[in-house]
């Protein structure tokens, strides 16, 4: 994110950017499913953090992190779409930095 005006996040707000390939997705048969099919259940997805305020103790610049996507206010920073977000509503971190303090999955 490059602005020449510097943007700080508050409190535990997180600045996430949405990956641009997020919408279609491929079953393990290898049909592809478009972004607007509908799903039975609510749909997570993970993006990259960018931006933390100075209260967030769990996330950190450069973590992906998992999100529900229907609960997302999304801003636009020089024609760059983001979402802006509290920590809490935040399921899962995925960073290298977790180390053994991981649960043992890996992505």
């Amino acid at each position: 994110m490059t602005d020449k005006t510097p943007i700080k996040m508050l409190h535990d707000r997180l600045l996430v950017e949405l990956d641009r390939d997020a919408g279609e997705r491929r079953s393990s048969g290898g049909i592809v499913i478009p972004a607007t099919a509908a799903m039975g259940a609510r749909r997570l997805t993970w993006s990259k953090v960018v931006a933390v305020g100075p209260h967030a103790r769990s996330v950190e610049v450069g973590d992906r992190v998992l999100f529900d996507v229907e609960d997302k206010a999304e801003v636009e920073v020089n024609a760059e779409l983001y979402v802006v977000m509290r920590e809490r509503d935040v399921h899962a971190v995925a960073a290298d930095r977790l180390g053994s303090a991981s649960t043992g999955l890996y992505l």
